[in-house]
């Protein structure tokens, strides 16, 4: 029994020293766990302060973030499956920004480049009133067709892709434009108008018009170009300045459109430029070189080579255009950070969802047409079309009229100043608005201003004129051998002389003639670097001069000089006019797409570019035309016994309707912001928020904060 005692002791010895050990070894164990612990969070902490290289979320942990996230859509830089990684630098908003310039600087060239040939046709094709008006205009009352169309679908779907198909179809009208050049023959050889007094002119072979083969073809191909153009343009202009303004803080958006906005006007003075070079006529050994019947080819061939490069360059923009996602990184993150501001719409469309059926769609057109902000800048923006293009269609003939210059260096003279003082305006209004971090209510008092300070400059343009010069057969009857009003007289009658090419020359009697033809001059030469006539029936009186060969020069190109130094102080008052009265477009444009909510920006964009098509360059043109044909004195009847332009303009009716036209399209902004000021605080906030504070109220005020 002792020994089976002393075997349950030994037995309980060693099983309370194996509990010990047991006990020991758990707790060495969590003494260890314990310094782990402690060691852990040290080097956790040693390690955050080293740089971390920054990974951008994915969609799905975004989602897990921020349910809303759905609706985003960011994705990488890549046509499809086909992503690059180093391309993803260019995956923001200026890389989308370069592109984006890219395309509009194509579209205003083309523009400008189709306005160049669409002269060639009028000088060619004796264009009746009808196919000028609808070859000229088509892209506007296409593009005023889909607007609304393409602004409601477009803003449903990746927008960088219908700016990609814009670019598609900017190379298929520049085909499409190219196309006659290349076939048919527009340009003949010889068809201008002789400009002495030969007998050669009465056995001219008169080609009318309607008489000219493939006539009709080249027609029909303007015409089709033009559509597209128009079409193209809308996601361009729309789309893109909406992708453009998601993508930026609304504190720096007016940088961003300035640039995108200046960049149409910037490639239609581009597209001008390099137009102008296919004027000049080819080398001589050229034309030597080719057959005759072939020498329209030469003379056409710097036309559809340059549509051509422009075809090329819009595919290629096109295709990397292609390539953007639907979001750019950021997008969300940007989004919610709007949410945030300041409210700025219309208060009554704050929780409205456009509807996907007809009658949705009509309806939320309908309540973004009673948003009074959206609604004021959109007429706003309509003046300031009309206010430019007046610019562009008076202002040659009032130069003409005025400063007694010729019709093509009237027109340089206008692009010369017009367009770069737009861009200027269009440019230091967004980025004035940019710095400045401007409220809506500021936009509107800055815009206000500058109008007024435009239409100050305006007024003072028309106190600076010149003394109107002696015109034979306008002003002055030949010395009693005509009549006023008409360019014939006994001395030129014999001349069969052609009011299409006005070519004005100066005689020694201190004259102005319409053409060296009218004056009966029978012999000129380059004497000098200036064009000289001689032999003019016409010119009786005056000092006669000798040139280097000992003949009488009767007669100098160009318009007489009457000693009039006020042309640059002119164009000094018309450049700051000009800028001042751009300057108010893109604030214009910012309040449009501030007053409506985030999914109703394309729609109300669209809204008002159908709207300035509708009033401001779909009829702006016909008035225009109209209220000249008032003011003209001479026009020219071709021979086919068509009237193709005015030549000579009543200098005081022609003042008087450029006058009117600018400053009450001018006006209208005045008055339109004037209204939108009063109304601003109504409409955002349901109330007047700029409360009256008297002098006792701020004392008051201070005693309690003391």
């Amino acid at each position: 029994m002792a020994h089976v005692r002393n075997k349950k002791a030994d037995d309980k010895k060693a099983t309370v020293v194996a509990k010990e050990d047991k006990n020991k070894n758990e707790t060495e164990g969590v003494i260890k766990l314990q310094t782990y612990l402690k060691t852990i969070p040290i080097a956790k902490k040693k390690f955050a302060r080293l740089p971390k290289r920054k990974k951008s979320p994915t969609s799905a942990e975004l989602l897990l973030i921020d349910p809303r996230y759905s609706a985003s859509k960011e994705g990488p830089l890549g046509l499809g499956p086909i992503v690059l990684p180093f391309l993803q630098r260019f995956n923001n908003i200026d890389g989308f920004m370069t592109l984006y310039v890219a395309a509009v600087l194509i579209h205003g060239a083309l523009f400008a480049v189709a306005d160049m040939t669409l002269n060639i046709y009028q000088v060619q094709f004796s264009l009746s009133r009808t196919e000028w008006y609808l070859m000229d205009f088509s892209d506007y009352i296409a593009s005023f067709i889909v607007a609304i169309i393409i602004a409601h679908f477009g803003s449903k779907g990746n927008r960088t892709r219908w700016v990609a198909a814009s670019c598609i179809l900017m190379g298929l009208e520049s085909m499409l434009f190219a196309f006659p050049f290349f076939t048919y023959e527009i340009i003949i050889p010889g068809r201008q108008s002789i400009e002495l007094c030969i007998e050669e002119n009465e056995k001219r072979n008169i080609i009318c018009g309607n008489s000219v083969p493939n006539r009709s073809k080249c027609i029909y191909f303007h015409i089709a170009g033009q559509c597209i153009h128009g079409i193209a343009g809308i996601p361009i202009y729309i789309l893109g300045m909406t992708f453009i303004f998601d993508h930026i803080p609304t504190s720096s958006c007016g940088f961003y459109l300035a640039i995108g906005h200046s960049a149409y006007l910037m490639g239609y003075l581009l597209g001008i430029v390099g137009g102008l070079q296919n004027f000049q006529p080819p080398p001589k050994e050229k034309i030597i070189e080719i057959e005759p019947a072939k020498v329209y080819q030469l003379l056409q061939s710097g036309w559809w080579k340059t549509f051509l490069i422009i075809a090329a360059i819009s595919f290629c923009v096109s295709f990397m255009m292609a390539c953007f996602p639907t979001s750019l990184p950021g997008a969300h993150k940007l989004r919610l950070a709007k949410r945030k501001e300041p409210p700025t719409i219309d208060r009554r469309l704050k929780d409205m969802k456009i509807q996907p059926h007809l009658k949705g769609f009509l309806h939320n057109i309908w309540h973004i047409l009673k948003n009074p902000l959206m609604l004021t800048q959109a007429i706003c923006k309509v003046s300031e079309y009309l206010t430019f293009n007046a610019s562009l269609y008076f202002l040659p003939h009032h130069l003409q009229t005025q400063f007694l210059i010729t019709p093509g260096i009237a027109s340089l003279l206008t692009g010369a100043f017009v367009l770069p003082g737009a861009i200027i305006g269009h440019f230091l209004g967004g980025l004035i608005v940019d710095r400045l971090e401007m409220t809506n209510k500021n936009k509107l008092k800055f815009t206000l201003v500058t109008t007024v300070v435009s239409v100050g400059l305006f007024l003072l343009i028309f106190f600076v004129e010149c003394q109107t010069t002696t015109f034979a057969g306008i002003n002055e009857d030949y010395d009693g051998y005509g009549q006023l009003g008409n360019l014939t007289a006994d001395c030129n009658e014999y001349c069969d002389c052609t009011t299409s090419l006005y070519s004005s020359i100066c005689g020694r009697d201190e004259k102005e003639y319409f053409s060296p033809c009218f004056a009966g001059c029978r012999a000129t030469k380059v004497s000098q670097t200036e064009k000289t006539y001689y032999n003019c029936s016409c010119i009786k009186e005056g000092l006669a001069t000798s040139d280097d060969e000992g003949q009488f020069i009767d007669a100098i190109a160009g318009t007489c000089d009457t000693n009039c130094l006020k042309l640059p102080l002119f164009f000094a008052f018309y450049f700051s006019a000009t800028v001042f009265s751009n300057m108010c477009s893109i604030p214009v444009i910012s309040i449009i797409l501030q007053s409506v909510p985030a999914n109703f920006t394309s729609l109300s964009l669209g809204l008002t570019y159908a709207i300035v098509k509708f009033v401001a360059c779909v009829p702006a043109p016909l008035l225009f035309r109209m209220s000249s044909a008032i003011a003209c004195i001479y026009w020219d009847i071709n021979r086919c016994g068509g009237k193709e332009r005015c030549w000579i303009y009543d200098k005081k009716i022609l003042v008087y309707e450029f006058m009117g036209i600018w400053m009450s399209s001018q006006l209208i902004i005045v008055l339109l912001d004037i209204y939108a000021i009063q109304i601003h605080d109504v409409v955002v906030h349901g109330e007047i928020t700029e409360s009256k504070t008297t002098v006792k109220d701020v004392k008051a005020q201070k005693e309690r904060k003391a």
